[in-house]
Formats: C-alpha cells, structure tokens, sequence
C-alpha cells in the first residue's frame, strides 16, 4: 500500500490510523515475503527532549508498517541502533519502541552500527544473542525469503570508531553461505558503506576491507545488492553490476537542504525489485520516490 503523503496533516491522519491498527489483533495477519523494510540509524537514546523527532520518527515509522493490509517479509534495522556509544539505557529505550513489532509477530533482524556496543546490545535485548555464534564477536545471519535470501553482516569494527570492517573470519563465513545458498538471488545488508562505487566523499567513513569483500561478491553472480546506511543520506549506484542503496537514516541528517529522513521498502520481483523511499517530511522530494533495480545476469 504505499501512502502518498501530501501534506502533515495527511500524515498525522495516516498514523492515528495505523496506530489505532496495531492495536487490534495482529496473530492472523498475512505476510508478503517480497516485501522489505529498511530501517538504519535509529539512534535512540536513553531520553530525548520532549520536543524530540528520533524517537518520534522511529515509532511513526512503526505505526505505519503495522498499518500495511500485508506485513512484510522481513524488516531490517541496519545499525546505530543506539543514540551515541551504544549505552545500556539505550537499549531499553529501544527496545521498547520496536516491541509493537515483537508483538505483532513481525519478522524483525538487527544488525550493529559504529554507535552500537554489541556486548551490551546482547546483555539488554537477550534474544538477539545466539547460543552459538554463527561468527565469533559478530553479529551475523541469514534471512531466507521466497524471492531473495537477505545475509546480515556486522561491519562494527569498535564501538565510535566511524570506519567499519567485515573481517577475515566473517568473510569466509560470508562467502561459505552465499556457496550454500545459490539457489536465488542474494542481497547484503551492513551498516557500512563500501569505499567503492559511489561518492568519493563517503568513502573514508566506509569499510576498510571493501575491496576484498567485492572481489567476493563479484565472482559470485548470485549476489544482487549491497545495502547500507552511515551516511545519513539516499543514493543508488552499481558496482560491477552489483547495486549499492544508500538508504535514509531514521533519525536525523546532517544537511536538512539536501537530506531528510525516512525508511526504504524493497519489493521483490521475479528480476531485479523496486525501492520506494518514504520520508517522515511529507513534502519531501524523495517521499514516494520509487527506483527500479534490474539484477546482473
């Protein structure tokens, strides 16, 4: 369904209704498994001012997925989950806003941003803690969907250091499952931008080992998309026809003349998928905005 939103009191109007929605019962709701949310940069702190738009923005955000006549496949909240350096009241505070998300059963995966502490993540929200980690010291998986199978990297290299980092044991555990797992299209997920294939200026902030980790990739033509927030911004680009989505951060930008906020929904399609990105602001050029993305053969 997506919602044209024309103006703030359209908005307004739109959430009340989702979250009068979300109230009612929410086991017997359908699922589209070629449907996507993507979430990045939350940042959520302990306590915000009153006045505040993160918390805001995440927990309209929410209302209006709740609100969708069909919950998605997978929702996808892709790093600095926490407002700074990953405090435990942090945590708490988030989650607590997703756990509307929890309760109505959707299918929701975090992954850990340069602003995240991934021990205490784990000490906090205790269900996102594996028994036995797929990867030591990282915080990795696997989503499988009908149309896409959707790999969760952890490119946290130290909490508040803004460069990020695969690393060689999460590589090989990277590319050991995209060689099981060749049976349809494969999109990566981390917090990190790749130092490649988009705006120079980005690229310092980015991860460290981009290079090994896309000559990986590449030789592996199942592997469709790349996709990333850190920046703060929205962009599309292609890198040895893989796709690389920039997408928008939940929370706040840097430059309000050329960024706004908002969250991204992927749909899958037999070739490729299309992204509509969807902006908090309602008069946002970017709100509505859908890109096609045709994937390499």
């Amino acid at each position: 369904m997506p919602i044209h939103l024309t103006s703030r009191r359209q908005f307004i109007a739109q959430l009340g209704a989702a979250v009068a929605f979300s109230s009612m019962e929410t086991s017997a709701a359908e699922v589209d498994e070629n449907l996507i949310a993507i979430l990045n940069d939350t940042h959520i702190g302990a306590k915000h001012p009153a006045s505040a738009s993160i918390p805001t923005n995440l927990r309209n955000t929410i209302a209006w997925l709740l609100a969708l006549p069909k919950r998605p496949g997978a929702v996808i909240m892709n790093g600095d989950l926490a407002l700074k350096d990953g405090q435990r009241g942090d945590y708490e505070h988030f989650a607590k806003l997703i756990a509307p998300l929890r309760d109505a059963g959707v299918s929701l995966h975090l992954t850990m941003g340069n602003h995240d502490d991934r021990a205490v993540f784990y000490d906090v929200i205790k269900n996102e803690k594996p028994e036995s980690p797929a990867v030591e010291s990282k915080h990795v998986g696997v989503v499988k969907l009908a149309g896409a199978n959707l790999f969760l990297l952890d490119s946290l290299k130290a909490t508040m250091v803004t460069q990020g980092l695969i690393g060689d044991t999460q590589m090989a555990w990277l590319t050991k499952l995209l060689d099981q797992h060749a049976d349809r299209p494969a999109l990566l997920f981390a917090h990190h931008n790749p130092r490649l294939g988009g705006d120079p200026i980005h690229f310092p902030g980015g991860l460290e080992d981009s290079e090994p980790l896309w000559k990986a990739i590449t030789e592996r033509k199942h592997v469709k998309a790349y996709i990333h927030g850190h920046i703060h911004h929205r962009d599309f680009f292609q890198h040895e026809g893989i796709h690389i989505l920039n997408t928008p951060a939940t929370s706040y930008v840097a430059d309000k003349k050329t960024s706004t906020t908002g969250w991204t929904m992927l749909r899958l399609a037999q070739n490729g998928a299309e992204a509509t990105t969807h902006t908090h602001q309602a008069d946002h050029a970017w709100n509505g905005v859908k890109v096609d993305l045709k994937w390499r053969t």
